[in-house]
């Protein structure tokens, strides 16, 4: 979701190489999910990244603040409240991704699903051990 990155430069994509899928913290929730696997089944993508990045604003809040925040702001709400899937370690937060998204039935086991870190300051991409 941050403007601060355009994508496909710093992967070193052409507009239309890659399927990219963005949002707050890099998580694979059901909408991500739903694209992935429609990407992997339909549109033949065969790899997945998953990168999170250093600098991240959802590092930077708690779920039980921002539902703090929210209800002050807002009122409670009640059973439509939602995790934000804040992120306390960058390389971990990758891994569970990933693993959510290998242990998808309906995305294919050979799809290649790798995790990575960015930094934003130096635009290294380091990849995150996710065996």
């Amino acid at each position: 979701m941050d403007a601060r990155i355009n994508v496909e430069a710093a992967l070193g994509f052409k507009p239309g190489e890659a399927h990219i899928l963005r949002n707050a913290g890099g998580s694979v929730t059901n909408d991500v999910l739903r694209s992935a696997i429609i990407s992997t089944n339909i549109l033949g993508t065969r790899q997945i990244m998953v990168i999170n990045h250093t600098r991240c604003g959802m590092m930077s809040c708690t779920n039980a603040d921002l539902h703090k925040q929210f209800t002050a702001w807002y009122g409670p709400a009640g059973d439509q409240a939602i995790d934000f899937q804040t992120i306390d370690d960058l390389g971990r937060h990758a891994q569970t991704q990933v693993a959510r998204l290998r242990g998808h039935p309906w995305i294919p086991d050979e799809t290649i699903i790798r995790g990575f870190t960015y930094d934003v300051q130096t635009g290294r991409l380091n990849e995150v051990d996710c065996a």
